[in-house]
């Protein structure tokens, strides 16, 4: 069993626990916007020089955690379009093209553009359609919920890396922002 559904663990395990996404999905499609509208504002800020710098704990380069912010949305559209989520996928590199932070700022803009445009555009705003992800069939809202924590996750981080580098974050996310999203403890878990 793979462990990326908190409610098919309780499941799994016999406990009789309410779980399951806390806001309803257009309330995730707002705070996915907010993130990600503070992730293009957050990103440029960085200098370019650490654009090969590590993020701690982990063998992930400041560009990569950067572009991975966006790329969790974008494989959260594919999925919802029909597209297998693939753990590969989201561990997507960012292409030549992004030479820059403000490059993949400009790209995480239009991801979130299209996010927004789908879900306007979106006849069935329930969230109980069945996607497929590589744990397994999954509700649409569930991994709704998913994407928004994990890129909410990295924003947070990237406000501390830019504190770590003696820039002060324009405008991060807040403790409202998180709000009715399971969003790990600590800054570096997830």
């Amino acid at each position: 069993m793979f462990a990326q559904n908190l409610g098919h663990v309780v499941k799994f395990l016999g406990l009789d626990e309410k779980t399951g996404p806390v806001l309803s999905p257009d309330q995730l499609i707002a705070r996915s916007n907010v993130i990600l509208t503070t992730a293009v504002r957050l990103i440029p800020q960085m200098p370019d020089a650490h654009l090969e710098s590590q993020a701690p704990g982990r063998p992930r380069s400041y560009k990569v955690l950067a572009y991975h912010i966006f790329r969790i949305q974008e494989v959260f559209l594919e999925m919802a379009n029909g597209a297998t989520l693939t753990y590969e996928a989201l561990a997507g590199q960012p292409s030549e093209a992004m030479r820059g932070f403000a490059d993949i700022a400009a790209h995480g803009d239009r991801v979130r553009g299209r996010l927004m445009a789908w879900w306007a555009a979106k006849a069935d705003k329930s969230g109980k359609e069945t996607v497929q992800t590589y744990y397994g069939p999954q509700l649409l809202h569930e991994t709704l919920e998913r994407a928004t924590w994990h890129s909410g996750q990295h924003v947070r981080q990237w406000a501390m890396l830019l504190e770590m580098a003696g820039i002060t974050p324009d405008r991060p996310l807040t403790a409202e922002d998180y709000a009715g999203l399971p969003m790990p403890k600590d800054t570096w878990d997830g």
